[in-house]
Protein backbone atom coordinates (compact mmCIF):
# COMPACT_ATOMS: atom_id res chain seq x y z
CA UNK A 1 0.00 0.00 0.00
CA UNK A 2 0.93 3.59 -0.61
CA UNK A 3 0.99 7.06 0.66
CA UNK A 4 -0.48 9.18 -2.34
CA UNK A 5 -0.19 12.38 -2.90
CA UNK A 6 -3.30 14.37 -4.20
CA UNK A 7 -2.84 13.25 -7.55
CA UNK A 8 -4.32 9.89 -8.71
CA UNK A 9 -2.47 9.26 -11.37
CA UNK A 10 -3.62 5.54 -10.93
CA UNK A 11 -3.44 3.82 -14.13
CA UNK A 12 -5.90 0.18 -14.50
CA UNK A 13 -4.89 -3.10 -16.58
CA UNK A 14 -8.54 -3.63 -17.80
CA UNK A 15 -9.64 -7.13 -19.72
CA UNK A 16 -13.18 -6.33 -21.52
CA UNK A 17 -15.04 -8.99 -22.90
CA UNK A 18 -17.44 -7.42 -26.08
CA UNK A 19 -20.69 -9.74 -25.90
CA UNK A 20 -22.27 -7.86 -28.01
CA UNK A 21 -20.17 -8.31 -31.29
CA UNK A 22 -19.49 -11.74 -30.41
CA UNK A 23 -23.08 -12.23 -29.97
CA UNK A 24 -24.22 -10.36 -33.29
CA UNK A 25 -21.83 -12.87 -35.01
CA UNK A 26 -23.20 -16.10 -33.84
CA UNK A 27 -27.29 -15.04 -34.50
CA UNK A 28 -27.45 -17.00 -37.89
CA UNK A 29 -25.78 -20.61 -36.27
CA UNK A 30 -27.67 -19.89 -33.18
CA UNK A 31 -31.22 -19.30 -34.46
CA UNK A 32 -30.88 -22.73 -36.20
CA UNK A 33 -30.56 -24.79 -32.72
CA UNK A 34 -33.77 -26.43 -31.41
CA UNK A 35 -31.82 -28.03 -28.70
CA UNK A 36 -27.91 -27.43 -27.35
CA UNK A 37 -25.17 -29.51 -29.11
CA UNK A 38 -22.97 -32.39 -27.12
CA UNK A 39 -20.17 -30.93 -25.21
CA UNK A 40 -17.66 -32.22 -23.20
CA UNK A 41 -18.52 -32.43 -19.18
CA UNK A 42 -17.45 -29.41 -17.87
CA UNK A 43 -14.22 -29.62 -15.27
CA UNK A 44 -14.73 -30.48 -11.29
CA UNK A 45 -12.81 -28.02 -9.43
CA UNK A 46 -11.70 -28.56 -5.87
CA UNK A 47 -15.18 -27.92 -4.62
CA UNK A 48 -16.74 -30.86 -6.28
CA UNK A 49 -18.49 -28.19 -8.39
CA UNK A 50 -18.39 -27.76 -12.00
CA UNK A 51 -16.26 -24.45 -13.22
CA UNK A 52 -17.82 -22.63 -15.62
CA UNK A 53 -15.78 -21.02 -18.47
CA UNK A 54 -15.76 -18.04 -20.61
CA UNK A 55 -16.88 -19.66 -24.17
CA UNK A 56 -19.31 -21.75 -22.20
CA UNK A 57 -20.82 -18.11 -21.16
CA UNK A 58 -20.34 -16.78 -24.39
CA UNK A 59 -21.77 -19.79 -26.09
CA UNK A 60 -24.96 -19.61 -24.20
CA UNK A 61 -25.71 -16.19 -24.18
CA UNK A 62 -25.69 -16.28 -28.17
CA UNK A 63 -27.46 -19.62 -28.08
CA UNK A 64 -30.84 -18.10 -25.54
CA UNK A 65 -30.76 -14.84 -27.99
CA UNK A 66 -31.03 -17.08 -30.75
CA UNK A 67 -33.90 -19.06 -29.27
CA UNK A 68 -35.52 -16.00 -28.03
CA UNK A 69 -36.01 -14.44 -31.52
CA UNK A 70 -36.63 -17.85 -32.94
CA UNK A 71 -40.12 -18.57 -30.47
CA UNK A 72 -40.72 -15.31 -28.03
CA UNK A 73 -43.52 -13.89 -29.55
CA UNK A 74 -41.55 -10.60 -30.06
CA UNK A 75 -38.61 -12.09 -31.16
CA UNK A 76 -38.47 -10.03 -34.09
CA UNK A 77 -38.62 -7.03 -32.55
CA UNK A 78 -36.00 -7.33 -30.15
CA UNK A 79 -34.39 -3.93 -28.49
CA UNK A 80 -30.95 -5.00 -28.67
CA UNK A 81 -29.27 -2.51 -26.37
CA UNK A 82 -31.70 -3.57 -23.85
CA UNK A 83 -30.87 -7.37 -24.30
CA UNK A 84 -27.39 -6.57 -23.37
CA UNK A 85 -28.03 -4.13 -21.26
CA UNK A 86 -30.13 -6.20 -19.16
CA UNK A 87 -27.63 -9.27 -19.74
CA UNK A 88 -24.99 -6.96 -18.22
CA UNK A 89 -26.75 -5.26 -15.33
CA UNK A 90 -27.94 -9.17 -14.47
CA UNK A 91 -24.23 -10.17 -14.35
CA UNK A 92 -22.80 -7.02 -12.21
CA UNK A 93 -26.10 -7.31 -9.88
CA UNK A 94 -24.31 -10.70 -8.16
CA UNK A 95 -21.48 -8.90 -6.91
CA UNK A 96 -22.64 -5.76 -4.96
CA UNK A 97 -25.21 -2.98 -5.80
CA UNK A 98 -22.94 -0.57 -6.93
CA UNK A 99 -20.93 -2.03 -9.76
CA UNK A 100 -23.27 -0.88 -12.79
CA UNK A 101 -23.08 -1.11 -16.30
CA UNK A 102 -23.63 2.44 -18.88
CA UNK A 103 -24.84 2.56 -22.33
CA UNK A 104 -23.14 4.94 -25.04
CA UNK A 105 -25.44 7.73 -23.86
CA UNK A 106 -25.55 6.87 -20.18
CA UNK A 107 -21.82 7.12 -19.90
CA UNK A 108 -21.40 10.54 -22.23
CA UNK A 109 -24.44 11.49 -19.67
CA UNK A 110 -22.03 10.47 -16.46
CA UNK A 111 -19.00 12.07 -17.62
CA UNK A 112 -20.96 14.74 -18.27
CA UNK A 113 -22.03 14.83 -14.74
CA UNK A 114 -18.33 14.38 -13.58
CA UNK A 115 -17.84 18.20 -15.37
CA UNK A 116 -20.43 19.17 -13.29
CA UNK A 117 -22.57 20.32 -15.55
CA UNK A 118 -25.37 19.57 -18.34
CA UNK A 119 -26.58 20.38 -21.38
CA UNK A 120 -29.93 21.98 -21.67
CA UNK A 121 -31.28 25.62 -21.57
CA UNK A 122 -30.33 26.26 -17.73
CA UNK A 123 -33.97 26.86 -15.92
CA UNK A 124 -35.81 25.21 -12.93
CA UNK A 125 -39.33 24.28 -13.93
CA UNK A 126 -42.45 23.52 -11.59
CA UNK A 127 -46.17 22.00 -12.38
CA UNK A 128 -49.07 23.62 -11.05
CA UNK A 129 -52.16 21.63 -11.35
CA UNK A 130 -55.77 23.74 -11.39
CA UNK A 131 -57.84 20.93 -11.49
CA UNK A 132 -57.99 18.42 -14.03
CA UNK A 133 -55.14 20.99 -15.70
CA UNK A 134 -51.32 20.59 -15.40
CA UNK A 135 -49.09 22.87 -16.73
CA UNK A 136 -45.33 23.81 -16.34
CA UNK A 137 -43.89 27.02 -15.33
CA UNK A 138 -40.67 29.23 -15.78
CA UNK A 139 -39.27 28.84 -12.52
CA UNK A 140 -36.10 30.58 -11.94
CA UNK A 141 -33.29 30.86 -14.72
CA UNK A 142 -29.62 30.25 -13.90
CA UNK A 143 -26.56 32.72 -13.84
CA UNK A 144 -25.28 32.95 -17.47
CA UNK A 145 -27.40 30.01 -18.65
CA UNK A 146 -29.22 30.11 -22.58
CA UNK A 147 -32.53 30.42 -20.45
CA UNK A 148 -31.45 33.44 -18.83
CA UNK A 149 -30.21 35.28 -21.88
CA UNK A 150 -33.42 34.48 -24.01
CA UNK A 151 -35.35 36.49 -21.26
CA UNK A 152 -37.53 33.52 -19.94
CA UNK A 153 -38.42 34.52 -16.60
CA UNK A 154 -40.65 33.31 -13.38
CA UNK A 155 -44.24 32.52 -14.07
CA UNK A 156 -43.75 31.84 -18.18
CA UNK A 157 -45.62 28.99 -19.00
CA UNK A 158 -44.13 26.66 -21.13
CA UNK A 159 -47.15 26.08 -23.61
CA UNK A 160 -44.99 24.12 -26.80
CA UNK A 161 -41.54 23.05 -27.41
CA UNK A 162 -40.31 22.39 -30.91
CA UNK A 163 -43.83 22.55 -31.67
CA UNK A 164 -45.10 20.14 -29.74
CA UNK A 165 -47.70 20.34 -27.07
CA UNK A 166 -46.68 20.32 -23.12
CA UNK A 167 -50.33 20.73 -22.01
CA UNK A 168 -50.92 18.28 -19.38
CA UNK A 169 -47.40 17.18 -18.99
CA UNK A 170 -45.78 17.33 -15.53
CA UNK A 171 -42.45 18.75 -15.27
CA UNK A 172 -40.02 15.48 -15.65
CA UNK A 173 -41.81 15.05 -18.90
CA UNK A 174 -41.33 19.01 -20.33
CA UNK A 175 -37.66 18.60 -18.92
CA UNK A 176 -36.71 15.48 -21.53
CA UNK A 177 -37.61 17.86 -23.96
CA UNK A 178 -35.66 20.41 -23.19
CA UNK A 179 -32.55 19.04 -22.64
CA UNK A 180 -30.47 17.98 -25.61
CA UNK A 181 -26.91 17.75 -27.16
CA UNK A 182 -24.69 20.96 -26.75
CA UNK A 183 -25.62 23.65 -29.44
CA UNK A 184 -28.57 21.98 -30.60
CA UNK A 185 -31.25 24.38 -30.98
CA UNK A 186 -34.83 24.05 -29.01
CA UNK A 187 -37.91 26.42 -29.84
CA UNK A 188 -39.73 27.23 -26.41
CA UNK A 189 -43.07 28.90 -26.78
CA UNK A 190 -44.25 30.69 -23.64
CA UNK A 191 -46.82 32.60 -22.46
CA UNK A 192 -46.04 35.42 -19.94
CA UNK A 193 -48.26 35.93 -16.69
CA UNK A 194 -48.38 39.44 -16.77
CA UNK A 195 -50.07 40.15 -20.18
CA UNK A 196 -50.92 36.88 -21.40
CA UNK A 197 -49.14 37.38 -24.74
CA UNK A 198 -47.49 34.55 -26.48
CA UNK A 199 -43.90 34.41 -27.64
CA UNK A 200 -41.36 31.64 -29.35
CA UNK A 201 -37.74 32.11 -28.48
CA UNK A 202 -34.98 29.73 -30.04
CA UNK A 203 -32.38 28.52 -27.33
CA UNK A 204 -29.25 27.21 -28.49
CA UNK A 205 -28.74 24.33 -25.85
CA UNK A 206 -25.08 25.12 -23.97
CA UNK A 207 -23.23 23.68 -21.01
CA UNK A 208 -25.55 24.46 -17.77
CA UNK A 209 -23.25 24.36 -14.67
CA UNK A 210 -24.36 22.29 -11.72
CA UNK A 211 -22.32 23.31 -8.75
CA UNK A 212 -21.63 21.14 -6.15
CA UNK A 213 -22.13 24.11 -3.90
CA UNK A 214 -25.79 25.64 -4.00
CA UNK A 215 -25.29 27.46 -1.35
CA UNK A 216 -22.69 29.68 1.18
CA UNK A 217 -23.77 32.96 3.03
CA UNK A 218 -24.08 33.60 6.52
CA UNK A 219 -26.70 32.00 8.66
CA UNK A 220 -26.05 34.86 11.39
CA UNK A 221 -23.50 36.83 12.40
CA UNK A 222 -20.12 34.49 12.52
CA UNK A 223 -22.00 31.34 11.58
CA UNK A 224 -21.23 30.62 7.74
CA UNK A 225 -22.79 27.78 6.21
CA UNK A 226 -21.63 25.77 2.80
CA UNK A 227 -24.39 23.95 1.56
CA UNK A 228 -22.28 21.12 -0.42
CA UNK A 229 -25.38 18.90 -1.38
CA UNK A 230 -24.88 18.54 -5.42
CA UNK A 231 -22.26 15.78 -5.29
CA UNK A 232 -18.06 15.72 -5.35
CA UNK A 233 -17.46 16.13 -9.13
CA UNK A 234 -14.37 17.74 -10.59
CA UNK A 235 -15.35 21.54 -9.42
CA UNK A 236 -16.07 20.50 -5.80
CA UNK A 237 -12.95 21.52 -3.32
CA UNK A 238 -12.27 25.09 -5.60
CA UNK A 239 -15.63 26.05 -5.28
CA UNK A 240 -15.31 24.85 -1.24
CA UNK A 241 -12.06 27.27 -1.12
CA UNK A 242 -14.22 29.99 -3.02
CA UNK A 243 -17.01 29.99 -0.55
CA UNK A 244 -14.66 29.57 2.36
CA UNK A 245 -12.84 32.71 1.42
CA UNK A 246 -16.52 34.46 0.71
CA UNK A 247 -17.79 33.79 4.29
CA UNK A 248 -14.29 34.58 5.91
CA UNK A 249 -14.55 37.83 4.20
CA UNK A 250 -17.91 38.05 5.70
CA UNK A 251 -16.35 37.59 9.23
CA UNK A 252 -17.07 33.98 9.88
CA UNK A 253 -15.66 32.20 13.14
CA UNK A 254 -18.15 29.08 12.78
CA UNK A 255 -18.71 27.13 9.74
CA UNK A 256 -21.68 24.49 8.87
CA UNK A 257 -21.25 22.04 6.63
CA UNK A 258 -24.34 20.89 4.91
CA UNK A 259 -23.73 17.14 3.70
CA UNK A 260 -27.04 16.09 4.04
CA UNK A 261 -28.03 14.58 0.31
CA UNK A 262 -24.76 14.51 -0.81
CA UNK A 263 -24.45 10.99 -2.60
CA UNK A 264 -20.66 11.24 -3.51
CA UNK A 265 -18.58 11.33 -6.31
CA UNK A 266 -15.14 11.56 -6.74
CA UNK A 267 -12.70 10.39 -3.94
CA UNK A 268 -9.85 12.77 -4.82
CA UNK A 269 -12.36 15.81 -4.23
CA UNK A 270 -13.62 14.42 -0.99
CA UNK A 271 -9.59 14.18 0.06
CA UNK A 272 -9.15 17.50 -0.79
CA UNK A 273 -11.97 19.08 0.97
CA UNK A 274 -11.38 17.08 4.05
CA UNK A 275 -7.55 18.22 3.43
CA UNK A 276 -8.92 22.38 4.34
CA UNK A 277 -9.14 21.34 8.36
CA UNK A 278 -6.37 18.60 8.84
CA UNK A 279 -3.17 18.52 9.35
CA UNK A 280 -0.26 17.63 7.75
CA UNK A 281 0.36 13.37 7.88
CA UNK A 282 -3.14 13.59 9.31
CA UNK A 283 -4.89 10.13 7.55
CA UNK A 284 -8.14 10.98 5.57
CA UNK A 285 -9.35 7.78 4.18
CA UNK A 286 -7.07 4.74 3.04
CA UNK A 287 -8.13 2.44 -0.38
CA UNK A 288 -7.62 -1.31 -0.73
CA UNK A 289 -7.86 -3.23 -3.67
CA UNK A 290 -6.90 -6.25 -5.34
CA UNK A 291 -4.24 -5.21 -7.39
CA UNK A 292 -1.81 -2.77 -6.20
CA UNK A 293 -2.78 0.42 -7.71
CA UNK A 294 -5.84 0.57 -6.06
CA UNK A 295 -4.83 0.13 -3.25
CA UNK A 296 -3.59 3.75 -1.69
CA UNK A 297 -3.80 5.99 1.52
CA UNK A 298 -4.50 9.47 1.48
CA UNK A 299 -2.73 11.85 3.90
CA UNK A 300 -3.50 15.42 4.56
CA UNK A 301 -0.79 18.07 3.06
CA UNK A 302 -1.70 21.23 5.01
CA UNK A 303 0.87 23.22 6.42
CA UNK A 304 -1.86 25.49 7.80
CA UNK A 305 -5.48 24.14 8.19
CA UNK A 306 -8.66 26.29 8.70
CA UNK A 307 -8.77 25.97 12.18
CA UNK A 308 -12.81 27.66 12.40
CA UNK A 309 -15.02 24.98 14.66
CA UNK A 310 -17.10 23.07 11.87
CA UNK A 311 -20.39 21.07 12.56
CA UNK A 312 -21.18 18.78 9.78
CA UNK A 313 -24.83 18.01 8.97
CA UNK A 314 -25.32 14.15 7.04
CA UNK A 315 -28.61 12.40 6.68
CA UNK A 316 -29.30 8.90 5.01
CA UNK A 317 -28.67 10.09 1.68
CA UNK A 318 -24.84 11.51 2.81
CA UNK A 319 -23.14 8.53 1.02
CA UNK A 320 -19.73 7.38 -0.76
CA UNK A 321 -17.47 10.49 -1.16
CA UNK A 322 -19.36 12.61 1.80
CA UNK A 323 -18.82 10.18 4.01
CA UNK A 324 -14.93 10.05 3.31
CA UNK A 325 -15.26 14.04 4.71
CA UNK A 326 -17.61 13.51 7.57
CA UNK A 327 -15.66 10.22 8.63
CA UNK A 328 -12.41 11.63 8.68
CA UNK A 329 -13.63 14.66 10.21
CA UNK A 330 -15.29 12.89 13.03
CA UNK A 331 -12.09 10.03 13.26
CA UNK A 332 -9.95 13.12 14.01
CA UNK A 333 -12.31 15.17 16.43
CA UNK A 334 -11.76 17.58 13.93
CA UNK A 335 -15.38 18.17 13.37
CA UNK A 336 -19.44 17.14 15.53
CA UNK A 337 -21.13 15.48 12.85
CA UNK A 338 -25.23 16.00 13.50
CA UNK A 339 -28.38 14.80 11.86
CA UNK A 340 -29.40 10.98 11.04
CA UNK A 341 -27.05 7.95 10.34
CA UNK A 342 -25.22 8.46 6.79
CA UNK A 343 -26.09 6.12 4.07
CA UNK A 344 -22.86 3.46 4.51
CA UNK A 345 -21.38 3.19 1.37
CA UNK A 346 -17.67 1.74 1.61
CA UNK A 347 -16.69 0.75 -2.00
CA UNK A 348 -15.03 2.86 -4.64
CA UNK A 349 -15.70 2.33 -8.42
CA UNK A 350 -13.78 2.82 -11.21
CA UNK A 351 -14.97 2.83 -15.48
CA UNK A 352 -13.54 0.38 -17.16
CA UNK A 353 -14.66 2.15 -21.17
CA UNK A 354 -15.91 -0.81 -23.43
CA UNK A 355 -16.07 -0.80 -26.68
CA UNK A 356 -19.00 1.30 -28.56
CA UNK A 357 -18.24 4.20 -26.00
CA UNK A 358 -20.15 1.93 -23.27
CA UNK A 359 -18.54 1.19 -19.60
CA UNK A 360 -18.71 -0.66 -16.60
CA UNK A 361 -18.55 1.26 -13.67
CA UNK A 362 -16.72 -1.65 -11.08
CA UNK A 363 -15.75 -1.35 -7.73
CA UNK A 364 -12.25 -1.86 -7.43
CA UNK A 365 -11.62 -1.11 -3.62
CA UNK A 366 -13.14 -0.88 -0.31
CA UNK A 367 -11.87 2.37 1.61
CA UNK A 368 -11.12 3.24 5.18
CA UNK A 369 -11.71 5.92 7.70
CA UNK A 370 -8.63 7.16 9.48
CA UNK A 371 -10.02 5.17 12.57
CA UNK A 372 -9.94 1.93 10.55
CA UNK A 373 -13.79 1.91 10.22
CA UNK A 374 -15.10 0.23 7.02
CA UNK A 375 -18.77 2.10 6.77
CA UNK A 376 -20.37 -0.18 3.81
CA UNK A 377 -23.22 -1.52 5.25
CA UNK A 378 -23.93 -5.41 4.62
CA UNK A 379 -25.25 -5.94 0.94
CA UNK A 380 -25.04 -9.65 1.40
CA UNK A 381 -28.28 -11.10 1.42
CA UNK A 382 -32.09 -9.34 0.72
CA UNK A 383 -31.82 -7.66 -2.62
CA UNK A 384 -30.96 -4.20 -4.26
CA UNK A 385 -34.50 -3.46 -3.27
CA UNK A 386 -33.74 -3.97 0.30
CA UNK A 387 -30.25 -2.39 0.30
CA UNK A 388 -31.25 0.78 -1.25
CA UNK A 389 -34.51 0.84 0.78
CA UNK A 390 -34.41 -1.31 3.69
CA UNK A 391 -37.72 -2.31 4.90
CA UNK A 392 -39.54 -0.74 2.32
CA UNK A 393 -40.74 3.37 1.38
CA UNK A 394 -42.83 3.44 4.11
CA UNK A 395 -40.54 1.95 6.60
CA UNK A 396 -40.04 4.94 9.55
CA UNK A 397 -35.84 5.14 9.89
CA UNK A 398 -35.51 5.93 13.26
CA UNK A 399 -36.80 2.59 14.67
CA UNK A 400 -34.45 0.32 13.03
CA UNK A 401 -31.38 -1.10 14.77
CA UNK A 402 -28.75 1.59 15.72
CA UNK A 403 -26.22 1.27 12.81
CA UNK A 404 -23.32 2.96 15.36
CA UNK A 405 -23.62 -0.19 17.43
CA UNK A 406 -23.97 -2.88 14.97
CA UNK A 407 -20.67 -2.95 13.27
CA UNK A 408 -16.80 -3.31 15.06
CA UNK A 409 -15.60 -0.81 17.07
CA UNK A 410 -12.75 1.61 16.61
CA UNK A 411 -11.66 5.51 18.52
CA UNK A 412 -10.89 8.59 17.32
CA UNK A 413 -8.14 10.60 18.17
CA UNK A 414 -9.88 11.62 21.67
CA UNK A 415 -11.18 7.99 22.37
CA UNK A 416 -14.11 8.30 21.29
CA UNK A 417 -16.27 5.14 20.51
CA UNK A 418 -17.17 4.79 16.59
CA UNK A 419 -18.45 1.70 14.84
CA UNK A 420 -18.40 0.57 10.85
CA UNK A 421 -20.26 -1.47 9.58
CA UNK A 422 -23.31 0.65 8.74
CA UNK A 423 -23.08 4.30 7.87
CA UNK A 424 -21.50 7.09 9.79
CA UNK A 425 -23.67 7.78 13.08
CA UNK A 426 -23.93 11.52 14.23
CA UNK A 427 -22.37 12.81 17.41
CA UNK A 428 -25.93 14.17 17.86
CA UNK A 429 -28.94 12.81 16.54
CA UNK A 430 -31.87 15.17 14.95
CA UNK A 431 -34.36 14.34 13.00
CA UNK A 432 -35.48 16.60 10.02
CA UNK A 433 -37.96 18.62 9.90
CA UNK A 434 -41.24 17.43 8.04
CA UNK A 435 -43.62 18.65 5.37
CA UNK A 436 -47.65 17.42 5.95
CA UNK A 437 -49.86 16.27 3.32
CA UNK A 438 -52.28 19.00 4.52
CA UNK A 439 -49.18 21.40 4.00
CA UNK A 440 -48.46 20.30 0.49
CA UNK A 441 -51.85 20.70 -0.39
CA UNK A 442 -51.13 24.16 0.12
CA UNK A 443 -48.45 24.55 -2.67
CA UNK A 444 -50.42 25.17 -5.89
CA UNK A 445 -52.62 27.57 -4.46
CA UNK A 446 -49.77 29.62 -3.05
CA UNK A 447 -47.65 29.45 -6.66
CA UNK A 448 -50.85 30.93 -8.05
CA UNK A 449 -50.80 33.68 -5.79
CA UNK A 450 -47.35 34.33 -6.39
CA UNK A 451 -47.91 34.68 -9.95
CA UNK A 452 -50.69 37.42 -8.99
CA UNK A 453 -48.40 39.58 -6.60
CA UNK A 454 -45.57 39.11 -9.24
CA UNK A 455 -47.34 40.36 -12.25
CA UNK A 456 -48.90 43.54 -9.89
CA UNK A 457 -52.37 41.68 -10.30
CA UNK A 458 -52.83 42.19 -6.22
CA UNK A 459 -53.80 45.53 -5.76
CA UNK A 460 -51.97 47.80 -3.12
CA UNK A 461 -49.03 45.38 -3.14
CA UNK A 462 -47.37 46.81 -5.99
CA UNK A 463 -44.14 46.58 -3.95
CA UNK A 464 -44.20 42.70 -4.73
CA UNK A 465 -43.82 43.10 -8.71
CA UNK A 466 -41.60 41.69 -10.25
CA UNK A 467 -40.66 42.68 -13.74
CA UNK A 468 -37.21 42.33 -14.23
CA UNK A 469 -34.35 39.81 -14.19
CA UNK A 470 -33.28 37.72 -11.38
CA UNK A 471 -30.47 39.58 -9.23
CA UNK A 472 -28.27 36.78 -8.49
CA UNK A 473 -25.72 38.11 -6.24
CA UNK A 474 -28.03 39.82 -4.07
CA UNK A 475 -27.32 39.10 -0.31
CA UNK A 476 -30.94 38.10 1.13
CA UNK A 477 -32.12 40.07 4.51
CA UNK A 478 -35.58 39.94 6.30
CA UNK A 479 -36.89 42.74 5.34
CA UNK A 480 -37.37 41.38 0.90
CA UNK A 481 -40.92 40.51 0.12
CA UNK A 482 -41.92 39.72 3.91
CA UNK A 483 -45.69 37.76 4.07
CA UNK A 484 -47.42 41.00 6.57
CA UNK A 485 -50.23 39.91 8.20
CA UNK A 486 -51.77 41.77 5.39
CA UNK A 487 -50.38 39.39 2.55
CA UNK A 488 -51.62 36.47 4.41
CA UNK A 489 -55.01 37.95 4.26
CA UNK A 490 -54.68 38.77 1.21
CA UNK A 491 -53.59 35.35 0.24
CA UNK A 492 -56.60 33.70 2.23
CA UNK A 493 -59.01 36.31 0.09
CA UNK A 494 -57.35 34.69 -3.08
CA UNK A 495 -58.08 30.96 -1.94
CA UNK A 496 -61.44 31.63 -0.92
CA UNK A 497 -62.22 33.21 -4.57
CA UNK A 498 -60.61 30.07 -6.29
CA UNK A 499 -62.18 26.85 -5.50
CA UNK A 500 -60.17 25.52 -8.34
CA UNK A 501 -57.52 24.43 -5.93
CA UNK A 502 -59.86 23.02 -3.00
CA UNK A 503 -58.17 24.96 -0.53
CA UNK A 504 -59.99 27.41 2.41
CA UNK A 505 -58.86 30.10 4.41
CA UNK A 506 -59.33 27.90 7.51
CA UNK A 507 -56.67 25.68 6.34
CA UNK A 508 -54.27 28.18 5.25
CA UNK A 509 -54.49 30.08 8.30
CA UNK A 510 -54.24 25.87 10.51
CA UNK A 511 -50.59 26.00 8.44
CA UNK A 512 -49.64 29.34 8.63
CA UNK A 513 -45.98 29.33 9.53
CA UNK A 514 -45.66 26.84 6.02
CA UNK A 515 -47.60 28.86 3.71
CA UNK A 516 -45.97 32.32 4.90
CA UNK A 517 -42.43 30.36 3.97
CA UNK A 518 -43.32 28.54 1.21
CA UNK A 519 -45.08 31.58 -0.29
CA UNK A 520 -41.82 33.95 0.29
CA UNK A 521 -39.66 31.45 -1.06
CA UNK A 522 -41.97 31.95 -4.29
CA UNK A 523 -41.39 35.27 -4.97
CA UNK A 524 -38.11 35.26 -3.27
CA UNK A 525 -37.19 32.78 -6.77
CA UNK A 526 -38.83 35.29 -8.64
CA UNK A 527 -36.34 38.07 -7.52
CA UNK A 528 -33.16 36.35 -7.01
CA UNK A 529 -33.25 32.96 -7.76
CA UNK A 530 -34.09 29.73 -5.80
CA UNK A 531 -30.75 29.05 -4.81
CA UNK A 532 -31.04 32.59 -2.56
CA UNK A 533 -34.68 31.82 -2.05
CA UNK A 534 -33.84 28.58 -0.09
CA UNK A 535 -32.48 30.08 2.60
CA UNK A 536 -36.28 30.66 4.14
CA UNK A 537 -36.25 27.08 4.60
CA UNK A 538 -32.97 26.81 6.29
CA UNK A 539 -34.07 29.33 8.81
CA UNK A 540 -36.75 26.72 9.99
CA UNK A 541 -34.53 23.72 9.68
CA UNK A 542 -34.77 22.04 12.82
CA UNK A 543 -30.88 20.10 11.89
CA UNK A 544 -29.69 23.41 10.86
CA UNK A 545 -30.69 25.13 14.69
CA UNK A 546 -29.30 22.55 16.13
CA UNK A 547 -25.99 22.51 13.77
CA UNK A 548 -25.41 26.17 15.55
CA UNK A 549 -26.02 24.75 18.85
CA UNK A 550 -23.72 22.61 19.02
CA UNK A 551 -20.80 25.03 17.80
CA UNK A 552 -19.55 25.54 21.12
CA UNK A 553 -19.09 21.75 21.52
CA UNK A 554 -17.65 21.23 18.40
CA UNK A 555 -15.01 24.19 19.36
CA UNK A 556 -14.04 22.60 22.88
CA UNK A 557 -13.83 19.16 20.80
CA UNK A 558 -11.29 20.48 18.04
CA UNK A 559 -9.03 22.42 20.39
CA UNK A 560 -8.72 19.70 22.35
CA UNK A 561 -8.09 16.93 19.99
CA UNK A 562 -5.34 19.99 18.64
CA UNK A 563 -3.75 19.78 22.11
CA UNK A 564 -3.61 16.53 22.03
CA UNK A 565 -1.86 16.18 18.79
CA UNK A 566 1.00 19.15 20.24
CA UNK A 567 1.54 16.99 23.64
CA UNK A 568 1.87 13.79 21.63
Amino acid sequence: MRKSSFAPGILFLIFALTLPAFILAQQNRSARRATPPDRPAPTTGANGKGVVTSPMIKSDLAEALGVIQSNHIDGKKLDYNSVFKSSITGMLSVLDPHSTYFDPIEYASFRTEQRSEYFGIGATIEDLREGTDVNTYIRATFPESPAHRAGLRFGDKILEVDGQSMKGKTYPDVRKFLLGPRGTTVKVTVEHPADKSKQTVSIVRDAVSLPSIAQAYMLRPGVGYVGMTGGFNLTTADEFDQALRFLHGKGMNMLVLDLRGNRGGLLIQAVRVANTFLQRGQMIVTQKGRFRDSSQSYAAVNENPDKVPVVVLVNGETASAAEIVAGALQDHDRALIVGETTFGKGLVQFPFQLDYDSALLLTIAKYFTPSGRLIQRDYSGGGTYNYYFPGGLAADKSSQANPQKSGPETQTDMGRTVYGGGGIAPDETVKPGTISGAERHLRDVLFAFALELTTGKVQGFDAYRIQRPIDFEHDLVSEDYPVTDALFNQLKKFAGSKPIFKVTPEQLEKSRAYAERQLRYNLLSAAYGFRTATQVFNDADPQISKAVDAMPRARELAQAASRARVRG
